[in-house]
């Protein structure tokens, strides 16, 4: 009869054992969830960076900005196409200043090389392009 009380013991004590975990683990997951939710509604809270805005300028590459080699007997559009196609982004420069340009590829492609009216949501540096306008 005592090797039958042994086996209750021990099935007594893995279950207490494994309650107590199911507990902790419980109240961690509760725990992290409701920091996650305070943590998510700090950042909805903030403000947002992106307001829409027009720009003017050249429509160029990132890599060369408003100054193409010349060497390489290139036109600025096609080198630009050339230079997004290896890995750089659109970009619109005015003076000294240079914005990132996102948005439907093939419209920038159309008007890389020329002077544009870029209108769109600015986040940071970066431009999200709702319409183009050349000619300007």
């Amino acid at each position: 009869m005592s090797i039958h009380r042994f086996w209750i013991e021990i099935v007594m004590v893995g279950t207490g054992v494994a309650c107590a975990l199911a507990l902790l683990i419980a109240t961690l997951g509760a725990v992290a969830g409701a920091a996650g939710t305070a943590l998510g509604q700090q950042q909805s809270k903030a403000p947002t960076a992106a307001t829409v805005r027009t720009y003017e300028g050249m429509v160029t590459c990132s890599r060369c900005g408003a100054r193409h080699s010349a060497e390489l007997n290139r036109t600025a559009a096609d080198c630009a196409r050339i230079c997004v196609h290896a890995g750089a982004q659109f970009a619109l420069v005015d003076g000294e200043k240079m914005h990132l340009l996102e948005g439907d590829l093939s419209l920038l492609k159309k008007i890389a090389g020329q002077r544009a009216r870029i209108t769109g949501s600015v986040t940071g540096n970066t431009i999200r392009v709702s319409s183009v306008a050349t000619g300007t």
